[in-house]
């Protein structure tokens, strides 16, 4: 406790005052024997005019005395005097200020969390956690990732500027402890690591003389995501034990969101590898026989599904190409991946492919030792040109009967018919012939067509009749301009509403002759 008077003359100063002010002693001014901050605060108590006074119940005053900080707290008297009780809140400060760095640094890691987990781009995310380190952690940061060949790829940037993307051909042995960052081995301690024998190709342009580095790693999904080096000047505070925990911290969040981008990417390239497989081929014109498919999965962001559809040429000019379209139970990518298989069991069996109960047959044999245990329903053609005309095989399993669309609009079914594949230990099948004068067209569709809910109600489906007289406007229409007829008025039906998968695939004979190119597959024709 000190009290001093109106003419800032220290009155009594107790025990304890004593000892923390040495020279406040009775008749010792308060300029003289306290810190400024509290003399300044006793001026103010202790104004000549009320207004200048700090209002009743007010003025309490903090701050250092050595290496201590004390608050202030007045009681003014009757007489003029004011009683300063100080307390030593050294404690509670120096726990509010690691509550609020803490509070700092939480906030930070959940920043940096969302903007690193906001995309699953590698380069994006080294780009991110270079600059944030930058900004926040260092005067400058490098990321690193580990070696694509005898190139590291890097990421600098100095704190406000902007991230900068290189590759160099480096040895990481010459800079201690970061071989073994990128190995994933625990960091060492900066104080070990001399800052004068960093190489030049780790310092950024536009950094001054380092004072300190810490190096950590970017800790992966079991592999090491690369490493986190932070760059101080010479000039700048040396990196604290608590700093260098941190800088863990936020390099394990780091590492966490590389290393799930460049899962996200191999699993994309490996996805998107398989999925030009799965995918439907684009057709067009064979050996005089003109090819049109379409293909909408169930779901709009999928690629792939149940339904498919191939062209497989023949062999020999003269001999017929074989078109097979399908439908297997189920929708999305176990459906698709069983689509897959089936594809390519009928591509191995290709050579009897003038066979389509044989083929069939041994396909269903595949599926029942299968043990994904989905069946499936298609369509087997085989097309070839005989003249003008020309000659189809047409067999089902199964699946929708192809409709024939003549020249004039008349539109007909194939008379074929037969069992589901996967399902039965035997299968029959019934393989209808058909001829395809110039301009005349079949059509092979997947349930998904006639099937199609929707309408003006919502709840109707497209069926069989309805698709009939589709096709009847597409008479001696090219085969692409069929498909797209379809599949314009399915889409118009259906709207916005659920709809399974649906694909169609035409086979026409031209009305126009046919310019042999080098390998039959031209669309080239002249008018006949």
């Amino acid at each position: 406790m000190l009290v001093a008077d109106a003419d800032a003359v220290v009155v009594h100063a107790n025990e304890a005052a004593g000892l923390v002010f040495p020279d406040a002693r009775p008749g010792a001014a308060m300029a003289d024997a306290v810190p400024g901050w509290l003399a300044s605060a006793h001026a103010r108590h202790t104004a000549t005019l009320p207004a200048q006074r700090p209002p009743a119940g007010a003025g309490t005053v903090q701050g250092p005395v050595g290496d201590r900080s004390y608050e202030a707290h007045p009681t003014p008297r009757d007489d003029g005097t004011v009683v300063w009780w100080l307390v030593d809140d050294t404690d509670h400060r120096l726990a509010r200020e690691a509550l609020w760095t803490e509070r700092e640094r939480t906030e930070f890691l959940v920043r940096s969390s969302n903007l690193l987990l906001s995309s699953l781009n590698l380069d994006r995310c080294m780009d991110v956690t270079a600059q944030m380190a930058a900004d926040h952690l260092a005067d400058a940061a490098l990321v690193i990732a580990p070696a694509h060949g005898p190139e590291l790829p890097i990421v600098s940037c100095v704190r406000g500027g902007s991230p900068s993307v290189s590759r160099a051909v480096v040895d990481p042995e010459a800079v201690p402890g970061l071989a073994e960052a990128l190995q994933g081995f625990p960091p060492v301690p900066s104080r070990w690591l001399d800052p004068s024998a960093a190489p030049a190709w780790l310092v950024p342009d536009g950094l001054d003389a380092l004072g300190s580095i810490v190096i950590t790693p970017l800790p992966g999904h079991g592999v090491p995501a690369g490493a986190l080096v932070l760059l101080r000047t010479d000039g700048a505070s040396a990196f604290t034990e608590g700093e260098e925990v941190f800088a863990r911290l936020f390099a394990a969040r780091a590492g966490a969101a590389m290393s799930a981008a460049r899962l996200y990417a191999e699993q994309a390239s490996i996805t998107d590898t398989l999925m030009r497989e799965l995918l439907p081929p684009l057709l067009h014109q064979v050996s005089g026989v003109e090819y049109a498919g379409g293909y909408r999965p169930s779901k709009d962001h999928e690629r792939v599904g149940g339904d498919f559809y191939d062209v497989h040429p023949a062999a020999d000019e003269g001999e017929p190409s074989l078109v097979v379209l399908g439908d297997v139970c189920g929708k999305g990518l176990q459906a698709a991946v069983m689509t897959g298989k089936i594809r390519n069991t009928l591509h191995a069996l290709l050579p009897m492919a003038d066979d389509h109960h044989r083929m069939l047959s041994l396909l269903n044999t595949s599926l029942l030792n299968s043990e994904n245990a989905r069946f499936a329903t298609m369509v087997l053609a085989s097309a070839a040109r005989d003249g003008n005309a020309v000659r189809l095989r047409l067999t089902s399993a199964g699946h929708p009967a192809p409709l024939i669309l003549r020249s004039d609009g008349r539109v007909e079914e194939a008379r074929t018919k037969g069992t589901l594949v996967g399902a039965l230990p035997e299968i029959t099948t019934e393989t209808a012939r058909v001829t395809l004068a110039p301009g005349d067209t079949c059509v092979l569709y997947t349930d998904g067509i006639s099937e199609a809910r929707g309408g003006p109600m919502g709840g109707a489906m497209f069926g069989e009749e309805r698709l009939r007289r589709a096709l009847s406007e597409c008479a001696a229409m090219p085969a692409e301009a069929v498909v797209e007829h379809v599949q314009m008025l399915t889409s118009q039906w259906v709207g916005a509403g659920r709809h399974d998968d649906m694909a169609v695939v035409v086979i026409s004979a031209p009305r126009t002759n046919h310019l042999s190119a080098v390998d039959g597959h031209t669309r080239g024709r002249f008018t006949a």
